[in-house]
């Protein structure tokens, strides 16, 4: 007799394919998995940032509560969004082998931050990330953006893309005609603009046509997009680049992670389940040791801290050998004050060091800093407009 288990995930593209990457690797010949999309809390406000959802698991909670009454058997999360406490109903049964863990830096032509102008506009959505750019480089302006990873995308494209579509239109004579039927004038300005690679307008090789044909499905939908903020760069995570498919060498760069240490679980997935069958089948399908081990460090650390996602906390574990090499970064909010550390620790008896090396920072100053960022946080969560809403 077959079994079927139903798993629980966020409808995202992101999260479906994740989900399915876990169904994939729990299927046999005796056991059918069935995916059932959940709404959260943090799909149903899309316009706030993270820290603003509430303290921790805006996007976990509703699919382990499928779990808990029994509608599901398990669910898909990615990791950082799980929180360090509160879990004590659920067992995060697996944690599949980790994709990259770091950020990257996107941006439509390919440059470094280093090569960004002062004053350049960069988007994301995440607290420790904000305070890691200004850290980095306090010329430029972070802004917040919220969205799925594609979502974002489109937003720092779209700009770009227009104004070639409008420079096409002109060029081809299409946007003078649009004004004779009663659009803006087009000015003798617009007409003789330079066009891409230093070309005239009245230069393109390609038909309008043609040059949108080429475009990718991504770009197409980035150019009906309307923002409110133009974008000069986004600092995203690599894995969810890579998981949705929009990892785009000509337009990603990855960040030093001495500077950019990424958040705790990052590029990892956990797996919760409560039935002891289940939770068996899940750890001897898909658990991948060494980044349980790693990700066992990262969250003691946060845990330990008590930052939760209120806080710019970067944490980095990776097992070398008998060792877990360590790296722990806190921030003010605004990115001026910090408190790091690098550490090897046993792998006999990783989360027992990663306490105490999370308790070292505590008393370094990390504790501080932290409780600095909660009072930020809960400022802006209460209309305070002094508070710093960019997570």
């Amino acid at each position: 007799m077959t079994e079927t288990l139903t798993l629980a995930t966020r409808g995202s593209d992101l999260a479906l394919t994740q989900a399915e990457t876990v169904r994939d690797a729990l299927s046999t010949r005796k056991r059918e998995v069935d995916i059932r999309r959940v709404e959260t809390r943090g799909d149903r406000i899309p316009d706030e940032m993270i820290h603003r959802l509430g303290r921790t698991g805006a996007f976990v909670r509703a699919l382990d509560e499928k779990v808990l009454a029994g509608d599901a058997d398990l669910a898909v999360h990615s990791l950082k969004d799980v929180p360090t406490e509160g879990m004590d109903d659920m067992v995060v049964a697996g944690v599949p082998e980790r994709a990259p863990s770091g950020d990257v830096l996107v941006h439509p032509e390919g440059s470094a931050l280093d090569d960004l102008p002062a004053g350049a506009v960069v988007g994301t959505g995440s607290l420790r990330r904000t305070a890691q750019i200004k850290a980095a480089r306090p010329d430029l302006d972070v802004e917040p953006i919220r969205g799925n990873v594609d979502t974002r995308v489109e937003k720092l494209l779209a700009p770009g893309l227009q104004a070639e579509h409008e420079r096409r239109l002109i060029a081809s004579g299409e946007a003078a005609a649009l004004t004779a039927e009663g659009g803006e004038e087009v000015s003798e300005d617009d007409t003789g603009s330079d066009g891409p690679d230093g070309d005239t307008d009245a230069s393109f090789e390609r038909s309008v046509e043609e040059w949108f044909d080429s475009l990718s499905e991504l770009e197409r939908s980035a150019m009906e997009r309307s923002v409110d903020v133009e974008y000069d760069a986004l600092v995203m995570a690599e894995a969810g680049l890579r998981r949705s498919g929009l990892y785009d060498d000509g337009r990603t760069t990855r960040l030093p992670r001495e500077e950019f240490v990424p958040a705790a679980g990052q590029g990892a997935i956990a797996v919760t389940a409560t039935d002891p069958d289940t939770i068996e089948a899940i750890r001897s399908a898909i658990d991948h040791p060494r980044t349980r081990v790693a990700a066992t460090v990262e969250r003691t650390v946060l845990a330990e801290l008590n930052g939760g996602c209120i806080a710019p906390i970067g944490v980095s574990a990776l097992v070398q050998g008998e060792h877990v090499h360590t790296r722990v970064r806190v921030l003010s909010t605004d990115g001026t004050e910090e408190v790091e550390g690098t550490r090897d620790l046993p792998i006999r008896d990783h989360a027992g060091a990663a306490e105490s090396f999370a308790a070292d920072l505590a008393d370094r100053g990390a504790a501080d800093l932290i409780a600095e960022a909660r009072e930020t946080v809960d400022s802006a969560a209460s209309g305070d407009e002094e508070g710093n809403p960019d997570e």
